[in-house]
């Protein structure tokens, strides 16, 4: 009997490089479990045995190697052979010959049980403004402050040639630095909702170890690694850069995305309510104001799905304003922050990051209301409600913040208009909008213009009194009319 001799192509391991870290959660985060059995709609994803939070290697790996590839080709972008994405995580799965992944990614379980945030959510109809039947849902969150260990293992095969080696061991370091500092900068985020504020972290420390396989001290040390602990270790250097523990220099790498940031900060000209659906306090009003966990307390909250609603439905009402059919203006809107056609199964992923904004500075009162019958004037029996609102004063600050990808002058001179709709308090956020709730007073606002190639533009806005001033007022007047050419033409 014959033994057929099996055909592998051998991969020899010259040096293992050993990363951990600890990232840390900066807004709540949905890791999401697909368990259909939960009392929630969305339920978290925790470890079997200890109860602790589990983030898996395959969505940090995931969100790395998207984030490599659109630092190096842009967005909306596939990857090619032998780019920095292929190399470091190997090849796609359209690729039968692709190479296997030379990085090794730990699932990484949360340092303690975490807290755990309740968020409810429904579906707005764009054209009466009511929250469509049937269309109500609830998802678990990890609250910010959450960490967890990363533990990576990078294996840098040995090449034949010298001058290869070095160049293959170059490179493949630097994409990883280069997707690592994508944590680091908090330019990545985890779960799901990630264009809606959730999932934002950073790492704030970094420990690098390596081993040179080719000499048997080096083989020795790592063979007695302690390789089943991912948390940092007190006797070792840690580092805040990602860069300076690996020893190289980021600055020549170029940024191929091209992005469009709005920064801008109100104080409340009016209290603010956004219904939050659970009860913290156990003794509450019927209605009090969503919050979320920051550095150790509850802070008053916009949430990114709640202001993201409120441009979306005025962007629609000022593309449906102009001479446009509505099929096309609605393409527009689309195009920017996405759609889901449940009959066709079309979908499109929103273009515009809002992040969740942390509101400061505020005050906390208890309004008593009642319901009142229209027909006769009277009031309804057993209709008395109470709410919580929060309410603003001189120092209550209020920072959003905006990212539109891959834009069009088209679509940025939208969001000035909607910019400027909530500058003059034309635009409220929240509910209750109907009785003077949820308007805002513009501060100041930045906005940055990042094109690969090209020089970074900025434009500032500043409310002096009752003066508005204005950095190049010409230019960001351009993309208004780009806006409204596009849609008079």
């Amino acid at each position: 009997m014959s033994i057929e001799r099996l055909n592998r192509h051998q991969r020899p391991i010259a040096k293992c490089i050993i990363v951990r870290g600890t990232l840390i959660l900066d807004t709540p985060t949905c890791l999401g479990s697909g368990d259909a059995d939960s009392p929630t709609d969305l339920a978290l994803l925790r470890d079997s045995i200890s109860d602790h939070a589990l983030l898996t290697g395959s969505s940090i790996a995931g969100a790395l190697r998207n984030y490599l590839r659109e630092y190096e080709h842009g967005y909306v972008t596939g990857e090619q052979e032998c780019d920095r994405a292929t190399s470091l995580f190997g090849g796609t799965r359209r690729n039968d010959d692709g190479e296997q992944s030379p990085l090794i990614v730990n699932d990484a379980i949360s340092s303690k049980i975490p807290t755990v945030e309740l968020r409810d959510g429904v579906e707005i109809e764009g054209k009466t403004g009511t929250a469509k039947k049937g269309q109500k849902y609830d998802l678990e969150l990890l609250s910010a402050g959450t960490e967890f260990p990363l533990y990576f293992e990078l294996l840098v095969e040995q090449k034949r040639d010298k001058t290869k080696q070095l160049n293959y061991e170059d490179r493949l370091v630097k994409s990883l630095a280069l997707a690592l500092r994508g944590l680091e900068l908090g330019e990545i985020s985890i779960g799901m909702k990630k264009r809606r504020g959730f999932g934002r972290c950073t790492v704030k420390a970094w420990q690098v170890w390596e081993f040179d396989l080719t000499q048997d001290e080096k083989r020795l040390e790592w063979l007695l690694f302690e390789h089943w602990c991912t948390e940092l270790s007190p006797e070792y250097e840690t580092y805040s850069s990602i860069a300076t523990a690996f020893g190289v220099s980021l600055d020549e790498e170029e940024d191929k995305r091209d992005r469009f940031f709005l920064e801008a900060t109100f104080k409340l000209a009016s209290p603010l309510l956004i219904r939050s659906g659970q009860d913290s306090t156990g003794c509450a009003p019927d209605v009090v104001h969503l919050r979320s966990h920051r550095d150790g307390e509850l802070k008053p909250v916009l949430s990114g799905t709640s202001l993201a609603g409120v441009l979306r439905h005025r962007a629609e009402r000022i593309v449906n304003t102009l001479d446009k059919p509505e099929k096309m203006a609605q393409k527009i809107v689309n195009d920017v922050f996405g759609f889901v056609e449940k009959n066709s199964k079309q979908a499109k992923a929103s273009r515009l990051v809002v992040h969740e904004s942390v509101i400061e500075n505020t005050a906390e009162l208890v309004q008593n209301r009642i319901a009142i019958d229209r027909f006769t004037g009277g009031t309804y029996h057993g209709a008395l409600f109470s709410e919580q609102p929060i309410f603003g004063s001189d120092e209550t600050r209020l920072t959003l913040e905006l990212e539109l990808r891959q834009p069009r002058k088209a679509e940025i001179g939208l969001l000035l208009l909607l910019l400027k709709d909530l500058w003059t308090s034309d635009l409220p956020v929240g509910g209750e909008s109907s009785i003077g709730r949820g308007r805002l007073q513009g501060i100041k606002a930045k906005m940055r213009r990042q094109i690969p190639g090209k020089a970074t533009q900025t434009w500032t806005i500043f409310q002096d009194g009752e003066h508005l001033q204005i950095s190049d007022a010409n230019g960001l007047e351009a993309f208004v009319i780009d806006f409204s050419g596009e849609l008079i033409e």
